[in-house]
């Protein structure tokens, strides 16, 4: 008899955290390996940030689950200054990154849950692991890769669960594009009665200056982000969720749940994170920004020249190619393509299939990070340009060329 829940048992690791290792043990093996699978910032945390966690090292207590009300209260700023409404510190919960929130809001919610196609690899195991029923809804390439009103009138009425709770991502993780029909979605979310959790992870990262939240037009938004896409300290783990008034019963249980699996953050970093979010960081975000956003444009005109359908990204680190129309003949479905991909040109890339496409399309998702970003932010932003990415970006110029090589070979 398995000892093994029968809800969990066919689980398998993040596939995000299993390329990185995957390409560590490779790289080790003496293979050229171009890491363009696993999502993590290339840029170093601000000096600040980090000086501030030195100053707070010795920081040794635990603190109350819902977080440091220094911090709360920073974020709850932060937030303000950017226009979002009706918040305060009270509003504002702390976890060890996002993602336990994430998974600890799955926990709690009582009701079905709705997942665009694309959506991060670990929302649909989270509802997996909680037991939730979920629904994914298939967007297209000219909805910008995002949901429609029309899409949530259709899924709507096929939910019997009063309770509907749809996770929005954008910037979207895998395709780097943006929502664009806020006002639209917001009267469509009201109409339904669905709760919204709006993962804004890379919104920091967005190539413009006016993001917008979905939670500007939807009053039963959630809004969950961290330090570690803009900051670059995915491995700090600090998150945190913004929750409106009228949602208090949710986050009352959250915190609950909280004192129930990981006690309280770190000390040392929620006290450094203050630094995060009071003091001025534009520097260095306007520079990382223009970087990714140099980047991001030239794998796309690069990756364009071949017969595939694909979006050129708006924000963070992430670009979503379709080779299906060019390669449908040579694979049988994605996580061959991509495994192919990786044997024979050494390209380390996720399939479409993690993140709720069907499997026979042959889309990947890339992420353009590797490359030295402590040592990018140090050039003159005049040098922050295609031409140099041989210098400062060699592997990528390099692994997009693999991709093109591999491609055509196939064709």
């Amino acid at each position: 008899m398995s000892l093994i829940k029968e809800n969990i048992k066919d689980l398998l690791p993040s596939s995000t955290l299993l390329i990185n290792e995957m390409c560590k043990e490779m790289s080790k093996a003496g293979k050229t390996i171009y890491q363009f699978g696993f999502g993590q910032s290339p840029f170093p945390v601000p000096e600040k940030i980090v000086e501030a966690l030195k100053v707070n090292a010795h920081q040794k207590d635990y603190l109350p689950s819902k977080g440091l009300f220094e911090l709360r209260k920073s974020i709850a700023g932060f937030l303000t200054r950017k226009g979002y409404k009706n918040l305060n510190h009270e509003n504002i919960i702390i976890g060890p990154g996002s993602k336990e929130l994430m998974f600890l809001l799955q926990v709690a919610f009582d009701g079905e849950v709705i997942l665009p196609v694309p959506s991060w690899v670990s929302y649909a195991p989270q509802a997996i692991i909680a037991k939730n029923k979920y629904h994914w809804i298939q967007t297209e390439k000219e909805t910008n890769w995002h949901i429609s009103p029309e899409h949530i009138d259709q899924i709507a009425s096929k939910i019997e669960s009063k309770n509907k709770l749809i996770i929005l991502n954008s910037p979207n993780n895998p395709s780097g594009t943006n929502i664009h029909l806020l006002k639209e979605l917001g009267e469509v979310f009201t109409k339904h009665n669905i709760t919204v959790l709006s993962d804004e992870i890379y919104s920091e990262l967005y190539f413009k200056d006016n993001y917008k939240s979905i939670s500007h037009f939807h009053e039963n938004t959630i809004v969950s982000s961290s330090l570690s896409k803009w900051a670059g300290a995915g491995g700090w783990r600090v998150g945190y969720f913004a929750v409106p008034n009228n949602l208090i019963e949710i986050f009352e249980k959250l915190a609950v749940l909280g004192t129930e699996t990981f006690s309280a953050v770190s000390a040392p970093t929620q006290f450094a994170a203050i630094t995060a979010y009071e003091e001025d960081h534009s520097e260095y975000l306007n520079k990382s920004k223009k970087i990714l956003h140099v980047i991001a444009h030239y794998v796309y005109e690069q990756l364009k020249q071949l017969d595939i359908d694909m979006i050129e990204p708006e924000g963070g680190f992430y670009l979503m190619p379709d080779f299906t129309r060019m390669l449908q003949n040579k694979f049988k479905n994605s996580k061959d393509f991509c495994k192919t991909l990786l044997d024979e040109a050494g390209v380390a890339v996720l399939p479409g299939s993690d993140f709720g496409f069907p499997v026979e399309k042959l889309i990947f998702r890339l992420s353009y990070v590797d490359f030295n970003g402590a040592e990018f932010l140090k050039v003159k932003d005049s040098d922050i340009t295609e031409e140099n990415l041989v210098k400062y970006a060699p592997k990528i110029v390099d692994g997009v060329q693999q991709i093109i090589n591999f491609a055509k070979k196939y064709a």
